[in-house]
C-alpha cells in the first residue's frame, strides 16, 4: 500500500507522517510543493526521512501558481467576503493537482492531507482530486483520529521525538506562499484580540513604514501584470519584486472573520502586499478600457467567481466558463497604472492604455465634443417613464 502525503515539515504533517506508518503500515511518500515559502529545504527532507518517509519529493510550482491561478484570479478581480485575496485557496488546487501527477507516477492508490475536519482546505483537495483523479481515494486523518486539538499533536510529536516548529505557548498556525502568509488559531481565535505586531513576516507596521510615500508604474497587458517602473518581469518575479515594496511601506494586512463552505466562522489574518498593490493596479486600468456594461456585468460575477475558488471549485466547469467569459474581456486590458504607497495604504494617481474608451474632448466640461447636451433630456424622459407612471397610479390610489 503506498500512500501520497501532501507534507509540508509544520506541526500537522509531520505528526501524520508517524500517525499514517503506525495505523495503515504503508510505504509513505511525502510530495513538498514549493510555491514560493521559503523554508530550509535540506532539513524538511531530513526530517520526513527520519521520521519515516520511503521517498520525499519536492516539486517547485511558484511560477505556476501566479500564471495560471493568482493571474486567472487577478482577472476576474476575485476577492472573497470582499477582502480576502484567497493566497490560500488558489494554492490547494495546485496542490492536488501535483499530488495527483505523483500518485499517477508512483502508481499509489491513496492520497493523504492534513487538513482539518472544521476547515475549507479538505474540501478544496478533495473536490479537486475528484476532478482531477477520480480514482484515488483520500485519507483525512483529522476526520477519524482521537486527537482533539494541536495540544494533542505537540504531545505526540513530543513522545516520538519528533521537532516542529510550533510550542503549545505559540500554537497559532500560518501558512505561506508567494502570495501570502495566513495567520489562525491560539490568541487569534478571539476576534476582540489584535494580532501582536511581531507576528507579521512580510510587511511592517504601518505606523514603522517611511513618511514618505512610493511611487510606481505597473503595466499589464490582457490582464496581467508584465512591468514594474518599465522593467519587464515574470509571473512569479513580479509579485516576489510587489511584495518587497508593498511590504517595506505596511501594505497588505488583512484582518477579517471569514464565512468558511462548512458553514463556520473563522478568523483569519493575512499578508499579501503584493497582490494588494496588483489588485489595485489592475483595476485602475480597467475602469479606461472596459466597457460600462462589462465592468458592471464582471462586477456582477466577481462574488459567484470568488466563491467557487474559496469554496474548492477551481476545476469545476461553471469556474472554466466564468473564466472564458472574463479573460475575453480582459484582452483589451493593457496599458499602466501609477500608483503611491505610503503607510498601509495604496492610492492610483494615474491610469493610461492605448485601449482607453475615456475620450476628453467627450467628457471635458469645457468642450462640445460631440456630446450633444440636449439629448439628454430625452434621454431622461424615457428613462423616467416609469417612475412617474407609478407615481401617477399611487397617487390616484390613495384618493
Amino acid at each position: 500500500m503506498k500512500i501520497i502525503l501532501a507534507y509540508s515539515g509544520g506541526l500537522d504533517t509531520s505528526v501524520l507522517l508517524k500517525w499514517l506508518q503506525e495505523e495503515y503500515a504503508a510505504d509513505l511518500i511525502a510530495v513538498y510543493v514549493d510555491l514560493g515559502q521559503k523554508e530550509d529545504k535540506v532539513a524538511i527532507r531530513q526530517k520526513a526521512v527520519r521520521v519515516g518517509a520511503k521517498k520525499v519529493y519536492f516539486i517547485d510550482a511558484d511560477e505556476e501558481l501566479i500564471r495560471d491561478y493568482f493571474f486567472p484570479a487577478l482577472r476576474a478581480g476575485a476577492r472573497y467576503e470582499d477582502l480576502y485575496l484567497m493566497g490560500t485557496s488558489l494554492a490547494r488546487p495546485l496542490i492536488a493537482k501535483k499530488l495527483a501527477e505523483i500518485a499517477k507516477k508512483e502508481k499509489a492508490g491513496y492520497i493523504a492531507h492534513g487538513a482539518t475536519g472544521k476547515g475549507n482546505d479538505q474540501v478544496r483537495f478533495e473536490l479537486s482530486l475528484a476532478a482531477l483523479a477520480p480514482a484515488l481515494k483520500v485519507i483525512a486523518p483529522w476526520r477519524t483520529w482521537d486527537f482533539q486539538g494541536r495540544a494533542d499533536l505537540i504531545a505526540y510529536a513530543k513522545k516520538h521525538k519528533i521537532p516542529v516548529p510550533v510550542t503549545a505557548a505559540k500554537p497559532y498556525s500560518s501558512d505561506a506562499n508567494l502570495l501570502h502568509i495566513s495567520y489562525e488559531g491560539g490568541i487569534l481565535e478571539d476576534p476582540w484580540t489584535g494580532p501582536k505586531d511581531d507576528m507579521f513576516q512580510m510587511t511592517v507596521s504601518p505606523e514603522k513604514a517611511p513618511d514618505r510615500a512610493e511611487e510606481i508604474l505597473i503595466g499589464f497587458k490582457a490582464g496581467n501584470p508584465v512591468s514594474v517602473n518599465g522593467r519587464k518581469f515574470g509571473p512569479a518575479a513580479i509579485v516576489e519584486h510587489l511584495n518587497k515594496i508593498a511590504g517595506r511601506n505596511g501594505i497588505g494586512r488583512v484582518d477579517l472573520v471569514e464565512s468558511r463552505y462548512v458553514g463556520l466562522k473563522s478568523r483569519g489574518v493575512y499578508e499579501s502586499p503584493g497582490a494588494t498593490v496588483l489588485h489595485a493596479a489592475h483595476r485602475a486600468v480597467e475602469t479606461l478600457a472596459l466597457d460600462r456594461e462589462e465592468l458592471y456585468l464582471k462586477d456582477s460575477l466577481m462574488p459567484m467567481y470568488a466563491r467557487l475558488v474559496y469554496f474548492g471549485y477551481w476545476f469545476a466547469p461553471e469556474r472554466e466558463d466564468l473564466q472564458a467569459l472574463i479573460d475575453k474581456m480582459e484582452e483589451k486590458v493593457l496599458g499602466e497604472a501609477r500608483l503611491k504607497l505610503y503607510k498601509g495604504n495604496v492610492t492610483v494617481s494615474g491610469r493610461k492604455s492605448p485601449a482607453s474608451l475615456y475620450l476628453p474632448k467627450l467628457a471635458s466640461f469645457e468642450e462640445a465634443g460631440g456630446y450633444q447636451q440636449a439629448d439628454a433630456t430625452g434621454f431622461i424622459n424615457l428613462n423616467a417613464l416609469r417612475l412617474r407612471t407609478n407615481a401617477l397610479v399611487n397617487q390616484a390610489r390613495k384618493k
